[in-house]
């Protein structure tokens, strides 16, 4: 009789200058996972040190700034079955990325990363940032009648299929950041699986302290970018359209989109029911 086949796993790691914590990190990894170096272009030896300890990284460089479109230039790449967003600073345990992957083959179609839940925490976030984050996310949950434990937390894993319903195509290169382009990432995809009917799962997870040099996060600045992020995308669900977006030159509206990612999801709802979930008037 034949074994289980395992699903195949894509870790994606941005990068901005990382090469003193790479080390630490990609020795971490599966040894059977793709890994896939998303670079801001760094100007340090980043690339060179992934390509030392994993010779089997694949790397690609992020056609404009920010972490969200780092992001989404790595799920483009991606050729798993799951995928894995772990930040390259040490903050995030390879270790848990079992877990993780446990909850998507149990079920669900998403996998949240929460330090706020029984088994989870933080040796990392500041007073300030831990009740800014409980209030988003108490406002997020308000809003599209959620039950998220930790908004504002990069560390996911969901199957690739699922893709198609974040709508975040790389887009057009360009040296501004455009909307999603920022931290506010973790918000829009959370929301936007929401919205799509998902089946989420909160995973606790352990957050450490960076390991060398100094984050790019600023709590006021992107706190403000996620709660545009929060009213915009609330805003689209309550007026059951989607919002306009950094797309500008996709002829297909994003609802429309979005709509055709739940249809290849869940095959049993119709067109129109497939709109209206993507849209967020339907949660069924």
């Amino acid at each position: 009789m034949r074994g289980r086949i395992s699903p195949t796993v894509s870790i994606i790691v941005p990068t901005l200058n990382e090469a003193r914590n790479l080390p630490h990190v990609l020795v971490r990894l599966p040894h059977d996972a793709e890994i896939i170096l998303v670079d801001g272009h760094s100007t340090d030896d980043t690339v060179e040190v992934a390509r030392r300890i994993r010779p089997d990284v694949i790397v690609t460089h992020q056609n404009r700034r920010g972490k969200g479109n780092a992001l989404a230039c790595g799920f483009a790449e991606a050729s798993g079955d799951i995928i894995v967003m772990l930040d390259a600073d040490g903050s995030a345990d390879p270790a848990e990325i079992p877990a993780f992957i446990n909850a998507l083959e149990a079920g669900a179609d998403f996998a949240k990363g929460s330090r706020f839940v029984k088994k989870g925490g933080s040796a990392d976030i500041t007073r300030i940032r831990q009740v800014g984050n409980h209030l988003l996310n108490h406002l997020v949950n308000m809003l599209i009648g959620s039950e998220f434990t930790d908004l504002c937390y990069g560390y996911n894993a969901f199957w690739r299929r699922i893709v198609p319903v974040f709508d975040l195509e790389r887009g057009r290169v360009s040296l501004e950041k455009q909307w999603g382009d920022g931290f506010e990432i973790e918000t829009l995809i959370n929301m936007r699986a929401v919205r799509a009917g998902l089946r989420i799962a909160e995973v606790p997870s352990f957050e450490h302290p960076r390991l060398h040099g100094a984050s790019n996060l600023n709590a006021f600045s992107d706190g403000f970018r996620v709660l545009r992020t929060i009213f915009v995308e609330s805003s689209a669900s309550n007026k059951g359209s989607a919002p306009d977006t950094r797309w500008e030159s996709e002829q297909v509206p994003p609802t429309q989109r979005r709509a055709a990612a739940v249809l290849a999801l869940h095959g049993q709802r119709n067109q129109s029911e497939a709109v209206a979930l993507a849209s967020g008037e339907s949660r069924s």
